[in-house]
């Protein structure tokens, strides 16, 4: 099985969960929408982008935790 090219890691003591796509880290998301913004920024439309399906693989907690 194909790994998930976006990875968001587990959040972090000081908050935040870094976002990596494609193995390059893009920085850390506070919040679904910074994650939005980050893929938006590699080229996907945020409005296609379903936090819970196969496109993101969620370390250490879902979408509902940050």
């Amino acid at each position: 099985m194909a790994r998930a090219p976006v990875v968001v890691h587990p959040p972090a003591e000081g908050g935040g969960r870094r976002v990596r796509v494609n193995g390059e880290i893009l920085g850390t998301a506070y919040s679904p929408s910074d994650l939005l913004e980050f893929l938006r920024r590699t080229g996907l439309d945020p409005d296609q982008v379903d936090l819970s399906g196969p496109l993101i693989e969620w370390r250490g907690g879902g979408p509902e935790v940050w």
